[in-house]
């Protein structure tokens, strides 16, 4: 799905115009977004939870000449389903 199609579909759900659908649709990623970029966790009762996970400094190879290289760690955005998405997705 698409960001389109999700605007589309929470405008027909919720019979706002598409314009509004796609200003909430919006400001919910941006206030995800800002949320991460503190360190806070965003969880969603039922649904699920983003948090920001640190990767760790590790060694690597350059695949074209062999060469050891560092590659240097990073914090990357995860999320995690919550038990009642995934059960709602096992029992289709």
């Amino acid at each position: 799905m698409t960001k389109a199609e999700l605007v589309e579909q929470l405008a027909e759900k919720t019979r706002v115009t598409k314009s509004t659908a796609e200003t909430l649709v919006s400001a919910f990623v941006g206030a995800v977004t800002e949320a991460l970029k503190k360190g806070e966790k965003v969880t969603l009762t039922g649904f699920g939870s983003f948090m920001v996970s640190q990767r760790k400094e590790r060694k690597g190879r350059n695949p074209q000449t062999g060469e050891e290289i560092t590659i240097s760690g990073r914090s990357t955005p995860i999320f995690r389903a919550g038990k009642a998405l995934k059960e709602s997705i096992m029992n289709k």
